[in-house]
């Protein structure tokens, strides 16, 4: 599904759409940074104070994420970029 952003002249469509364009963009760098960061976890010399407080930080990312899509409105199969042959720019999790 090929998802645009609608300007039907119904500006809370125009308002959703934004909003899952700019909810997908931070969900990347969400994923990207945990990706990073367990890669962290598993090569560095971490302590384990710093490994909880990636863990801690990670699923407060997450929850916060949950808190801006219930707001918008906009579901978490919503997020979703098609580059069309490349295919998502975000896995389904």
């Amino acid at each position: 599904m090929t998802r645009r952003i609608r300007l039907d002249g119904r500006p809370e469509s125009a308002e959703k759409d934004l909003a899952g364009l700019v909810l997908t963009i931070v969900d990347l760098l969400r994923q990207l940074m945990e990706r990073q960061a367990l890669r962290r976890v598993d090569d560095g010399p971490l302590t384990e104070e710093q490994i909880e407080k990636i863990g801690k930080t990670l699923m407060a990312l997450e929850d916060r994420m949950a808190e801006l899509r219930e707001h918008s409105g906009v579901r978490p199969g919503d997020l979703k970029l098609d580059l069309g042959p490349p295919g998502q720019l975000l896995p389904c999790e």
